[in-house]
């Protein structure tokens, strides 16, 4: 008698599980699971392929989708082409038949199962593969590597956080298979998140990973795959050969290339994560690219305007470097990586001051891994002379991103005499010095960038190199006016910007002015100050050059707010806001976030908790480059957060503080131009609306008895720039103009 469909749906989850082994949960495939099931379910699919990495857990995939659907079909068929051939006819019903494997060397399945489809309209394909069939009406579901953590720059990671990506809840689940006592803690959390990331959340090598916690702590299994992750192997002996090991992987992986294929991609395999399409076409990969991409050999992980960005992945690029180093070919490929990226600085410097400055800082920003491998390797070669030039080259664009420290780091070390023939031409050298100023001066030590400059200063006198030392002096005085010296930021910026200007510098010349009008703006000097800063802010606008407005409108929100515009002071701060988000700048976006929130305090109270996420967000950004919040700004913020952790009470405050640090830093832009800065009343406030805190009240007795600010500086333990603003907040707030005016107020009081 014929089976019934009834029947045979009772006989099929006992086939099913024979055939497809014991089921392990999946983790962190969630939606791929949802997409599969409902792609199965759709009259319209007869051949849906699972495409992705060898080691991705394609497999895994497709037997979890082919029990769940065990209720629709009459019958699912499963056949591993690694050990059984294609059948020869089509199964009769309505079939789901499970293809793992299509991508073996020696069985070309295409033709046969178009044939198997032709056959038999109620049967469904399932097939597994690292690229697509080609077959006529094929359906694509990429599976991708699992998620893996990326921490803000400086903030700390918390470990429920953490454990919640995919790639860590799997690596805390094998672990757990290998010591049944490993858990996840604030030691090892930063180590377990930094393998995931390295392995790129490829299931394979997470579980291979995790299965060594036997022998090495995380921190020691990291170092150890920070040089190859290829070391990777002890895959259960019943798994097949290529998933014992990441060699193994990697060499099935690159099985079918031909020898044109395998050079383009071993060259490519030099270059760091994210490279763009340009680079593709200077290695001559272009014919090769499309079947790297769609073998998986080459993935897309980004997008830059106008085109894709690439990256040769985990394990594939560690063996074929493998490879490159023992046939003798990685010099040579090193070698011609290091001089692309050398030309691609040298050539985009120049343009980094105009109108295309956003397009080429973003270039840089994302060949920033691939510039720094550039560094090393002509370092390496001892071409000394060669990285300095491309150090200085990198000024701009390491300020933008934040690379402060490890400028810093270049600098002094190529900056120090070398030995006989490789001393760095004097020139280069006072260029070197005077950008660790910079460097110092941004990370918050401006004593120790005073001390730079005026090295570099006597190095350029030396040489003669007039636009040079002006440009170190007007540096020099940025530096003094950040130490609270503004008299002696003033002497250095007055000539400096005199000979910039005598030399057509307009850029330098508009950074100068800038500097100096915030100067003179904090000596009283206010009408000359805006004069001087309107010219900056015309000469940034002519030029186009979104980095340096960016800087004269923050300064231009100061004169607004000493003026007591806050409606300007507002529109002058979002405006430079958007214009550091549209660069990605990192360095001076802190002190832009700090004001706005500051400026929020005195104009909207009713937004504190928005001023405590702003200025967190800010803290985490300086602590992701390293830096300190500079003397002159300290006080200030510590008064604001003090009255804000009253105001607020200690869950608010924490609250809001926790929420800021998980700010990136697009989003803190976000959040501070999505609040609302309203104009002030027409009339001041009155004093008693306006309390002094205790500090202000202290500065006032003091000022009142005639002290000067350097004397009050001394006399209250804090910095004269702090005296400076504390003065500046309490003629405000009594609504005075002069120190005479505070001192006949204070002398009212009762």
């Amino acid at each position: 008698m014929p089976v019934s469909q009834r029947e045979r749906r009772q006989d099929r989850p006992q086939a099913a599980s024979e055939r497809f082994g014991p089921r392990r949960s999946l983790v962190g495939r969630e939606t791929e699971t949802v997409v599969l099931a409902g792609r199965l379910r759709d009259p319209s699919v007869r051949l849906l392929t699972l495409t992705g990495p060898a080691g991705v857990g394609k497999s895994r995939l497709a037997a979890e989708a082919a029990a769940g659907a065990a209720d629709v079909f009459d019958e699912v068929r499963h056949v591993d082409l690694a050990r059984d051939a294609l059948p020869g006819r089509a199964p009769d019903g309505h079939v789901l038949l499970v293809l793992d494997g299509c991508d073996q060397p020696d069985v070309p399945p295409v033709a046969g199962i178009g044939a198997l489809l032709a056959a038999n309209d109620l049967l469904v394909v399932l097939a597994t593969g690292q690229e697509p069939l080609g077959v006529y009406g094929e359906r694509l579901l990429p599976v991708a590597p699992l998620p893996v953590p990326e921490p803000a720059p400086g903030a700390e990671l918390d470990v429920q956080e953490v454990q919640d990506v995919p790639s860590v809840a799997l690596f805390i689940r094998r672990a757990r298979d290998a010591d049944p006592g490993f858990a996840l803690t604030a030691e090892n959390v930063a180590a377990v998140a930094e393998i995931c990331a390295l392995l790129e959340g490829l299931p394979l090598a997470v579980e291979l990973a995790a299965g060594r916690l036997r022998l090495f702590p995380p921190h020691a299994l990291l170092a150890r795959l920070r040089r190859r992750t290829t070391i990777l192997a002890g895959g259960p002996v019943d798994a097949p050969e290529r998933h014992r090991s990441l060699t193994a992987l990697a060499r099935w992986s690159c099985r079918r290339l031909d020898r044109e294929q395998r050079a383009h991609l071993e060259q490519l395999a030099v270059f760091e994560r994210g490279f763009g399409l340009a680079m593709v076409a200077r290695v001559g990969a272009e014919d090769v690219l499309e079947p790297l991409v769609d073998g998986n050999l080459l993935t897309i992980v980004g997008q830059e305007p106008g085109e894709p960005r690439f990256a040769v992945p985990e394990p594939v690029r560690s063996f074929l470097l493998t490879e490159l180093e023992q046939s003798g070919g990685a010099d040579a490929a090193l070698d011609r990586h290091a001089g692309e990226y050398q030309r691609l600085v040298t050539l985009t410097e120049p343009r980094l001051a105009g109108t295309e400055q956003e397009k080429w800082l973003g270039v840089l920003a994302a060949e920033s891994g691939n510039i720094s491998a550039a560094l090393r390797r002509l370092r390496a070669r001892g071409e000394r002379e060669a990285v300095a030039a491309l150090v200085t080259a990198c000024r701009q664009p390491w300020l933008v991103q934040g690379r402060l420290r490890e400028g810093l780091d270049w600098c002094d070390a190529l900056a120090e005499d070398g030995p006989g023939d490789s001393a760095l031409p004097e020139p280069l050298r006072a260029r070197l010095v005077d950008l660790s100023g910079t460097f110092t001066a941004a990370l918050g030590d401006a004593d120790l960038a005073v001390r730079r400059h005026r090295r570099a200063l006597a190095l350029c006198k030396r040489l003669g190199d007039r636009r040079q030392g002006a440009l170190v002096t007007a540096r020099m005085g940025m530096a003094l006016l950040l130490l609270g010296d503004p008299a002696g930021a003033q002497a250095a910026l007055g000539p400096a910007l005199a000979t910039l200007e005598s030399l057509g510098a307009a850029g330098p010349a508009a950074e100068a002015g800038t500097a100096l009008a915030g100067a003179l703006r904090v000596q009283g000097e206010t009408r000359k100050g805006r004069e001087l800063l309107d010219r900056a802010l015309d000469a940034y606008r002519r030029i186009r050059d979104p980095r340096g407005l960016a800087g004269a409108l923050r300064e231009s929100a100061a004169f607004a707010e000493d003026g007591e515009d806050l409606d300007a002071a507002g529109r002058a701060l979002r405006e430079s806001l958007r214009l550091y988000d549209s660069i990605g700048e990192r360095t001076e976006l802190p002190a832009t976030l700090e004001s706005f929130a500051l400026l929020l305090l005195r104009a909207s109270p009713g937004q504190q908790p928005r001023a405590v996420r702003l200025i967190a967000a800010a803290d985490a950004l300086r602590r992701g480059f390293g830096g300190k919040v500079p003397d002159e700004r300290w006080g200030v913020l510590e008064e604001a957060l003090a009255g804000l952790r009253e105001r607020l009470h200690w869950t608010g405050f924490a609250t809001a503080w926790a929420e800021g640090l998980r700010l990136t830093p697009a989003a803190a832009v976000a959040e501070a131009l999505a609040a609302a800065v309203p104009a002030p009343h027409a009339e001041r406030e009155s004093p008693a609306a306006q309390p002094l805190t205790p500090r202000q009240v202290q500065v006032a007795m003091l000022v009142s008895e005639g002290l000067t600010n350097r004397q009050i500086a001394g006399q209250l333990g804090i910095s004269e720039w702090t005296v400076v603003n504390h003065v500046r907040q309490v003629m405000r707030r009594l609504n005075c103009t002069s120190r005479v005016q505070v001192a006949w107020s204070v002398g009212r009081w009762p």
